[in-house]
């Protein structure tokens, strides 16, 4: 009896921090908005202790079938965003939650013109500064935000977390990655056939062949799907490039982790340094973080994962992760520009998961370590942290 008396009680006391810890200091109001004769659904978060007008960041998801709070694990930015005076946007993805359509059916610019049907929403509200509103985004988002900023030059910011540049080059860094992860390796037969694979997988995409042609081609076509196929076909030839040299000028703080085998980040950082200007980019790394910005000892186990979710979803992102996002916002509004104190404990530098059959990355499907900030860094200090970094 005093047992069951004691399991109770702990259980009980679980259960109220699991509250406690899920609820946050935000007002939520649903919304929606009809784009291209579809309903889109989402969330307007916003600071629960003013009135506004607020600045906003614009959410733009990474891959997969996102709800607008990600599985509720947007909301601890949201959070940091409202305690930097800034609302948060996000719109569930077509055929997702209470949105019509289907996200597998779009193309990366029609992407970015539903992200510019947003941004105008928004402008529209009266609650809503449209003199401060940037956009967030990770992973596959990667090939939307340049897009939209380019398009939108009244944008404050971007903040492009863990975006990927080039689909092909994309893809072949990640299957590499994937199969040399954990320290396993793959053996040269088993990497040789992977590669193969991929170049008969992607000849197919350049001929324009049907979901049937590439199942009979390769065989086991794993969890893909003719939709997943024809989006694939659709995006596959993606490239930032052009749309980065677009929107140059507008303030960029690009987000990278230490622990990421679907980004090569070293890639990634090294094109936006090339092509946007020095003054309007800071690079924030985060040596302890996986591609989703959790940190990566939490991602690792899955009983830690699901534990943090549930007891402290704010500690699934890494260390000081959210605190320079909202630093972030802070200054842009007081009027500085993008670069932000460096924390104490965090290191600086220059510097979305996609099974084997299929030839370009996909964002984590969870949200998303300690990082430093610069704008732009001394170049002694970059060379030190490339190698400590990868």
């Amino acid at each position: 009896m005093w047992l069951l008396a004691g399991v109770l009680l702990v259980s009980t006391g679980l259960a109220g921090v699991a509250v406690w810890q899920n609820t946050y200091a935000l007002r939520e109001e649903k919304v929606s908005l009809r784009h291209d004769g579809k309903l889109l659904e989402g969330v307007l978060a916003r600071p629960d202790a003013a009135d506004g007008p607020f600045g906003l960041v614009v959410f733009v998801h990474g891959d997969g079938p996102v709800d607008a709070t990600h599985e509720t694990f947007y909301r601890p930015l949201w959070e940091s965003f409202a305690r930097a005076g800034y609302a948060s946007l996000s719109f569930s993805k077509p055929g997702v939650g209470g949105s019509e359509g289907d996200w597998l059916e779009q193309s990366m610019a029609d992407r970015a013109d539903e992200t510019l049907a947003a941004v105008a929403w928004a402008r529209g509200r009266p609650d809503i500064d449209g003199r401060r509103v940037g956009l967030w985004g990770a992973s596959q988002a990667g090939w939307v935000l340049p897009k939209v900023a380019a398009e939108d030059r009244r944008l404050q910011f971007v903040v492009a977390v863990s975006p990927a540049v080039n689909w092909l080059r994309q893809g072949r860094y990640n299957l590499l990655a994937e199969l040399g992860r954990d320290g396993a390796g793959a053996g040269a037969e088993e990497r040789d056939t992977a590669l193969r694979r991929r170049e008969t997988t992607l000849g197919l995409l350049d001929r324009g062949a049907s979901f049937a042609e590439y199942r009979a081609a390769v065989g086991d076509v794993g969890d893909m799907t003719a939709a997943r196929w024809s989006f694939i076909a659709r995006n596959y030839r993606s490239d930032a490039t052009a749309d980065l040299r677009a929107m140059r000028g507008t303030p960029v703080l690009l987000v990278l982790a230490g622990h990421d085998v679907h980004v090569d980040v070293a890639d990634t950082e090294a094109v936006y340094r090339a092509i946007l200007p020095a003054a309007s980019l800071t690079v924030a790394r985060y040596p302890g973080a996986a591609h989703s910005l959790v940190d990566h000892a939490v991602e690792s186990s899955q009983w830690r994962l699901t534990l943090t979710a549930v007891l402290a979803p704010r500690k699934l992102y890494a260390d000081g992760f959210l605190a320079d996002q909202a630093r972030l916002l802070r200054r842009l509004g007081s009027g500085e520009g993008p670069a932000s104190p460096r924390p104490s404990n965090a290191t600086s530098g220059p510097g979305s998961p996609t099974g084997t059959n299929t030839p370009g990355p996909s964002a984590g499907r969870k949200p998303p370590t300690r990082s430093t900030t610069e704008s732009p860094l001394p170049a002694d200090e970059s060379a030190t942290q490339d190698s400590s970094t990868r």
